[in-house]
C-alpha cells in the first residue's frame, strides 16, 4: 500500500475521532472526517489541503454511501477506514426500555456495518484495505449497568472476527481495537445517556455507580492522543494485528477474561466432552 494513505474517520467531531484525525494529518495522510455535524468537525480539526469534512449519520447506509462516493471522488481511493464512531446508553437491563438497547445496538453495531458496506467495494476492487473498529474491553467483559454497550460491542467482536476470513483473499486487513479507559468524552453528557425508567430494587446500587462514572469523566487514566499515534503505527505495518489491546487496564481485563474462560472450560471437562453420539 502506498506510504501516504486515505484515511476515512467516523465520529470526528469530538473525542478520540478528533485525535485520530489530527494525527493522520500529522503523519502526512489525507482525511475524510465524517460526522453528524460538519460544523462540529471542522471545528474540532481545523483545515488543510489534505482533508475532506463529510456529512455522515452512521446509522443512516444512504449518508455511509454518499459519504464513500465522496471520497472516492475527491482523493481516488480509500486506503484505511476507522470505524470510530459510537455512544453509551446506560442502565440495568431490566431499566432500559427496547427502544433505548436498540438506539445503542443501532450507533454502534448496525453504523460501523453500514459504513463498512459503502467503503468494501472500494477496497475489494482496488485490492487492498484496512478496516480498522474501535470496540472496547468491554466488548470482551461485560460489567455492571453496561448491558446495553457490552451487548452492541460483543456483536462488533463477532462481526468483524468473521469479517476478517472474508475480506483477506482481497488483500484487506482488519484490527479489532479495545481500549480501556481513556481520557474522552463517553462519560460526558454529548456522549452518555442513562436509562429512563427506575426500578426500585436497584435504586441504591445505580446511584453509587452513575455518580462514581460521573466523577471519572475527564479524569480516565489512558491518553487518547497515545493511542491515536499506535494506530498509525499499526496501519503502517505490513501485517497488522488482528485485535489490539490499548491500555494496561484493558490488558489486565484480558488477561482476566482468558482466565475466567479457561477455568470455566475445564470446571465441567468430563461432562462437557461427553456430548458425542455414542
Amino acid at each position: 500500500m502506498k506510504s501516504k494513505k486515505v484515511w476515512f474517520i467516523t465520529g470526528a467531531g469530538r473525542g478520540m475521532g478528533v485525535d485520530i484525525t489530527k494525527a493522520a494529518l500529522a503523519a502526512g495522510h489525507a482525511v475524510v472526517a465524517t460526522g453528524r455535524d460538519t460544523k462540529a468537525v471542522e471545528k474540532a480539526v481545523g483545515k488543510s489541503d489534505d482533508l475532506l469534512v463529510v456529512q455522515l449519520d452512521v446509522t443512516r447506509l444512504a449518508d455511509a454511501e454518499a459519504a464513500a462516493k465522496a471520497a472516492v471522488d475527491r482523493f481516488g481511493h480509500i486506503d484505511v477506514l476507522v470505524n470510530n464512531a459510537g455512544n453509551f446508553f446506560a442502565g440495568y437491563f431490566e431499566e432500559l426500555s427496547p427502544e433505548e438497547m436498540l438506539k445503542q445496538i443501532t450507533t454502534n453495531l448496525i453504523g460501523p456495518m453500514n459504513v463498512t458496506r459503502a467503503i468494501l467495494p472500494v477496497m475489494r476492487k482496488q485490492r487492498s484495505g484496512h478496516i480498522i473498529t474501535i470496540s472496547s474491553s468491554a466488548g470482551l467483559a461485560g460489567f455492571e449497568m453496561g448491558s446495553a454497550y457490552s451487548a452492541s460491542k460483543f456483536g462488533l467482536e463477532g462481526w468483524m472476527e468473521s469479517l476478517q476470513p472474508e475480506v483477506a483473499p482481497f488483500g484487506i486487513n482488519t484490527t479489532l481495537v479495545d481500549p480501556g479507559f481513556f481520557r474522552t468524552d463517553l462519560l460526558s453528557d454529548k456522549s452518555t445517556s442513562y436509562s429512563s425508567h427506575s426500578i426500585e430494587d436497584y435504586k441504591e446500587r445505580r446511584e453509587k455507580l452513575f455518580a462514581w462514572w460521573k466523577t471519572q469523566a475527564g479524569k480516565q487514566t489512558n491518553d487518547p492522543i497515545k493511542l491515536a499515534d499506535a494506530l498509525i503505527k499499526i496501519a503502517s505495518e505490513e501485517k497488522p494485528p488482528r485485535r489490539f489491546i490499548a491500555g494496561a487496564d484493558a490488558v489486565a481485563t484480558v488477561k482476566q477474561k482468558a482466565s475466567d474462560l479457561l477455568a470455566q472450560s475445564e470446571a465441567y471437562l468430563e461432562l462437557s466432552s461427553s456430548m458425542a453420539h455414542a
